[in-house]
């Protein structure tokens, strides 16, 4: 006797499982191939849920798929240009004649403003203070954000033979975005915490001395794990008391706005947190509208 089961149909990434690997291949920035890959799975998600086929959908579907999207207008808008890769990449291999993403209206992103929420000089403080409560490595991944401004992909990917010595002063050699590499600066109190981490004077990382493994690991020591590391701080800041959408980029985010604060240029900065758009830079200058600093009180002084 012949027995019938009830399957359920493949999902869109097991049936488009080809293509979508093919299009991943073409990404060049593995920050980019990460998120790109994350909004491409929501995106198929939402079609399973709705028996649509990621190949055959049309622009009300997407637009349908738009208005379910949440977050800000950037987040928004990086995940309809992720779908709309996708979509160029099939055209461009002839698998598909059409990108149903094209026309899609994309929301405004402000090039002089960042969505993202930052702390004060006295948030930044209370969450130093709390994350060196919580432990070594709360302690040392938290210095290293605030202190030096890399992402948090950036801090996870390094090893401790990139943490050493250059030139007089302590460095991390960190790959940017693109897969460029840079080397930041670290300061005192970030030496201090990282140093205490990993148990180490830095001597033996100076000589070179130290056996290469990933800087921040968990206590079988595998690499961290992003979304752990995303969950402590925002564990961290509940416990300081910091209300709002606290992330590891609002770390980022405090070290761009504090450094300006304090008067670092922005050309210093952008180099600082490798931008290659002076304009990503200024989104944290919050003293850009202040009268005081207009130019041309500058001239007029020079030319009195």
């Amino acid at each position: 006797m012949d027995l019938a089961y009830n399957t359920a149909p493949a999902s869109n990434r097991d049936r488009h499982a080809s293509i979508i690997a093919a299009w991943q291949l073409a990404q060049s920035s593995p920050h980019t191939l990460t998120a790109y890959t994350r909004d491409l799975t929501g995106f198929c998600l939402w079609l399973d849920g709705h028996t649509l086929d990621l190949l055959t959908v049309r622009r009300v579907h997407v637009d349908g798929y738009r208005h379910t999207l949440k977050g800000a207008p950037t987040t928004v808008a990086r995940t309809l240009a992720a779908v709309s890769s996708f979509y160029r990449y099939a055209m461009s291999e002839d698998v598909l004649d059409r990108n149903p993403v094209e026309m899609i209206v994309r929301p405004t992103v402000d090039a002089d403003h960042s969505s993202t929420q930052g702390l004060n000089r006295e948030q930044a403080k209370t969450l130093l203070a709390v994350a060196h409560r919580d432990g070594l490595r709360s302690a040392a991944l938290v210095n290293l954000l605030v202190f030096t401004g890399v992402r948090i992909s950036e801090a996870l990917n390094a090893s401790t033979a990139d943490y050493g010595h250059n030139a007089g002063h302590r460095t991390l050699n960190i790959r940017r975005k693109g897969g460029k590499s840079a080397k930041v600066a670290v300061p005192a109190p970030a030496v201090v915490a990282l140093n205490t981490y990993l148990g180490t004077s830095g001597a033996d990382l100076v000589l070179g001395h130290a056996q290469s493994l990933p800087l921040f690991t968990t206590a079988t020591g595998k690499p961290w794990n992003r979304s752990e590391a995303f969950r402590t701080v925002q564990r961290l800041a509940r416990r300081a008391g910091i209300e709002g959408q606290i992330s590891p980029h609002s770390l980022r985010h405090t070290f761009a706005t504090i450094a300006l604060d304090s008067g670092t240029s922005l050309h210093a900065l952008q180099d600082s947190m490798g931008h290659a758009d002076p304009r990503t830079t200024r989104r944290y200058d919050r003293a850009r509208n202040n009268l005081l600093k207009s130019a041309g009180y500058d001239v007029a002084r020079a030319l009195a």
